[in-house]
């Protein structure tokens, strides 16, 4: 049998791979990756100039500001040298608007927000001594206190803190509101939160919630400022007021309003606490006294009228008699009436 050599160009050693075919119908199947990545290198120089730029003027910003600082100020600026901690948590702050400016205050502390309550501290900055700068929390209440009323004197909700029980009791804002940190340190909004920050000091009114018929503070259903405003108001125990300066009792019972033709009397003239006891009670309907009777007799009990006891007039009621006992069986309408003066419908 002849074997045939071939010579060396065409021997399987030497021959040259042919190339991949060409995908058919699709020659341009690459392209979309190409485009991809061009875009995706065009958007990040953009996004890296616009960062520059940006660094640039926040720059140009704090070389301006520092150049227009008052007399004896630093500028945030150097606090956070020191203070970098403190810096970071205070931008989730809403006292950080004071630091950009977008604040509504009477002076503009842009760029001084640090020194907006601690004072001047150019010269704190060089020495580094505690006593060179104004600490709040080692304020007596009247001055910690006084720090804060310079922006919010004139809120609403602050109107009555010169009467409150808090400012009489020398307790400084601080002692509820953490400054440097963030949003719910500051103004706690879950319910439990605000709770426990009360009874931390209101212990022996945190023990009431403990009875068997009270609101429900203690599950978290609402909170202490739902009723009470701790900035202080012009009701005794710092109520708070809704809708015509009514109680905030109302806010919860609109149907115990009014106003009534025939009112009850301690309704309008001494509100709710009167008869009821909201942080608890052993009286299903939180009323200051286990049975209804009792309360009623607070009010509504002559014993010279006759043998009997009880009766404004007239003085028919014998309250030894179980039928006179419970008066809400008969005058239903305890809060006031529209068509009933004895409050019976």
């Amino acid at each position: 049998m002849k074997h045939t050599v071939l010579p060396p160009w065409l021997s399987n050693a030497n021959r040259i791979p042919p190339p991949p075919p060409m995908p058919i119908g699709r020659p341009w199947a690459g392209l979309p990756c190409a485009f991809a990545a061009m875009a995706a290198l065009v958007l990040f120089s953009v996004s890296l100039a616009a960062q520059q730029d940006q660094e640039s003027e926040q720059t140009q910003q704090a070389q301006q500001t520092q150049q227009q600082l008052p007399p004896g100020y630093a500028g945030s600026d150097v606090c956070l040298g020191c203070h970098d901690d403190l810096g970071k948590a205070f931008t989730r702050n809403p006292h950080h608007l004071v630091e950009t400016g977008k604040a509504k205050t009477k002076t503009n502390w842009q760029g001084m927000a640090c020194e907006s309550c601690h004072g001047p501290g150019a010269k704190h900055a060089e020495t580094v001594s505690p006593s060179d700068i104004i600490n709040p929390a080692k304020q007596t209440a009247a001055k910690a206190s006084q720090s804060c009323l310079a922006c919010h004197l004139n809120n609403p909700i602050h109107a009555g803190w010169a009467r409150s029980s808090h400012n009489k009791n020398q307790t400084p804002c601080t002692s509820c509101h953490a400054i440097h940190k963030g949003q719910e340190a500051l103004r706690p909004a879950r319910f439990m939160e605000i709770n426990k920050l009360c009874a931390s000091c209101h212990t022996s009114v945190w023990a009431q919630f403990a009875k068997p018929y009270k609101h429900r503070l203690d599950v978290g259903a609402m909170s202490c400022t739902d009723c009470h405003n701790p900035h202080g108001t012009f009701l005794p125990g710092s109520v708070r007021t809704v809708a015509a300066n009514e109680r905030a009792c109302y806010k919860c019972h609109p149907d115990k309003t009014g106003p009534f033709p025939f009112p009850h009397a301690p309704v309008q003239l001494e509100g709710c606490g009167t008869c009821h006891e909201p942080h608890g009670s052993a009286n299903p309907r939180m009323l200051t006294r286990s049975e209804v009777r009792f309360v009623c007799l607070e009010c509504h009990s002559n014993i010279t009228a006759g043998k009997t006891i009880g009766g404004v007039p007239p003085a028919f009621h014998d309250i030894r008699s179980p039928r006179f006992q419970n008066c809400t069986i008969c005058h239903t309408k305890i809060h006031g009436s529209y068509v009933d003066p004895g409050l019976e419908r």
